[in-house]
């Protein structure tokens, strides 16, 4: 009985470990399909929906204003880009 005990805690503290460390990088997640060569860690302009509703990011991209919407963690979301964006005439502005 104690063995099941233990192995039962150990499978537990495991699982709660693969839980914790698998969920919570997503933001950081490296790109997995193509090689990258820089980074922009500029702030973007949150946008902050009620709850139960997705919430958007504005961040300019050269002359492009590209708004990404996500909802928390999920796996889902969207880009969208308004070319020449004219609050993007300043270099390094997030709308």
């Amino acid at each position: 009985m104690r063995i099941r005990l233990v192995g039962a805690s150990l499978l537990a503290v495991v699982a709660i470990a693969a839980t914790a460390t698998g969920c919570s990088q997503k933001a950081r997640e490296v790109g997995r399909d193509a090689p990258v060569s820089s980074h922009d860690d500029k702030p973007a302009r949150l946008i902050n929906m009620p709850d139960g509703f997705s919430n958007v990011s504005a961040k300019c991209d050269g002359p492009n204003m590209v708004y990404v919407v996500y909802h928390s963690d999920s796996a889902y979301g969207s880009v969208a880009i308004a070319p020449n964006d004219p609050r993007c005439r300043t270099a390094g502005s997030t709308g």
